[in-house]
């Protein structure tokens, strides 16, 4: 990689990192915000869901458009113009349809983040594809951590508007830095039709990573984003230590996803590494709803964010080994797509177990879905194993 390559990759880092912040930094108080100011909590829930249903219904559009057209910089260019525009729209309208149409830009702007992975991993080589998918993935963290405790402090001191216009902000500087990134070329290729695109969609190795992702994603949307609060808060927690529970769950993110892109993670093979991240996540929803004690709850945030750092990075990575370069960018659509669908859906079902039966039951069934994509992956991993090993015999 020469001293170009290097400053765009840097750039691009920058720009996930500015991107990010934007997205996430008043997500810890939205609900709270919106609740105060008598929105009913059905309404609530359905701005909050329009985040991830936009996402749902664009992102294999976009992949789609991605790979037609290659010019991943356009898409960038507009999805850090989106995440700034959204937070504009919840400062000019803050009520409930200012909100509603700033979760759909939002979710619109998350969508495009297929083009950032992907123009950020086309400067490596296929043998450092983990190693790239882990440094971007570091930076997603890095933002949204940053988003998590600039709210935790200031919200109380500044209030959502304010919190609104750093978003705002961090929208507007990503989307000035975007325009430095080189042009993006279409490959030198035969032309490719939708139709011919969409056969990724079957594709096995592709099929099996998105259905593991849904159910990490699903988990932490769960959990981490959701009822694990409410758990800390129910054993008498204040705002400010329900803000520090998720710094340092962002924290532990952040730290995985950069072991993930060191020889640290050569201590295990990449599928000994998924396998073993299912069981631990298990475990966490087990243990999180019989603790009596907050610390031993935020020390436990520490296995979720394991989960989205080594986990989501190698679950990413290993969905794309099998696509061809022109095809990568539909294939990241559909197998962000697949994910969001345990995002929007975990926490509806997590929430109806939790009103129905109880707190634990949500969390059971939580674990139960982990330890399946456990005993999946731990089957497929060991099936691999024996395939390699027949291929060195033979």
């Amino acid at each position: 990689m020469d001293i170009t390559q290097r400053r765009q990759t840097s750039l691009i880092l920058w720009i996930v990192m500015f991107f990010w912040f934007a997205q996430y930094v008043y997500v810890p108080f939205q609900t709270t915000y919106l609740l105060l100011a008598h929105i009913s909590s059905n309404l609530v829930g359905a701005i909050i869901g329009a985040y991830g249903i936009s996402q749902l219904m664009l992102r294999l559009p976009v992949g789609i458009l991605a790979d037609l057209s290659s010019n991943h910089k356009l898409f960038i260019i507009l999805g850090t113009f989106f995440a700034g525009t959204a937070s504009l729209f919840r400062i000019l309208l803050p009520d409930e349809n200012g909100f509603l149409i700033a979760n759909i830009l939002s979710g619109t702007a998350s969508a495009t983040w297929i083009s950032f992975m992907i123009l950020y991993m086309s400067f490596f080589s296929k043998g450092d594809q983990t190693r790239a998918t882990s440094k971007i993935i570091m930076a997603n963290n890095i933002g949204m951590l940053l988003g998590f405790v600039t709210s935790t402090f200031l919200y109380d001191m500044v209030g959502m508007m304010v919190i609104c216009a750093f978003s705002f902000g961090a929208g507007l500087i990503a989307c000035i830095l975007s325009f430095f990134l080189h042009t993006t070329k279409p490959t030198i290729q035969p032309k490719i039709g939708v139709m011919e695109l969409l056969q990724v969609t079957k594709d096995k190795n592709l099929l099996l990573y998105s259905c593991l992702a849904l159910v990490q994603q699903g988990v932490q949307m769960s959990t981490t984003m959701s009822f694990t609060n409410q758990i800390i808060q129910d054993l008498g927690a204040t705002n400010m230590i329900i803000g520090f529970s998720s710094i340092i769950y962002m924290i532990s993110a952040v730290f995985f996803a950069k072991l993930a892109s060191t020889k640290f993670l050569e201590l295990l093979t990449k599928k000994q590494w998924i396998y073993s991240s299912f069981l631990l996540l298990g475990m966490y929803c087990l243990l999180v709803p019989q603790m009596d004690s907050i610390f031993l709850v935020c020390l436990l945030q520490l296995i979720p964010g394991m989960g989205t750092g080594i986990l989501f990075s190698l679950l990413t990575s290993e969905a794309l080994q099998t696509i061809p370069i022109q095809k990568r960018s539909t294939a990241l659509g559909f197998f962000q797509a697949v994910y969001a669908i345990g995002m929007t859906l975990f926490p509806i079902i997590s929430g109806s177990i939790y009103e129905q039966l109880s707190m634990k039951a949500a969390f059971i069934f939580l674990a139960g879905t982990c330890f399946t994509a456990f005993v999946i992956s731990f089957v497929y991993s060991r099936k691999e194993e024996r395939k390699t090993l027949k291929m060195k015999i033979s």
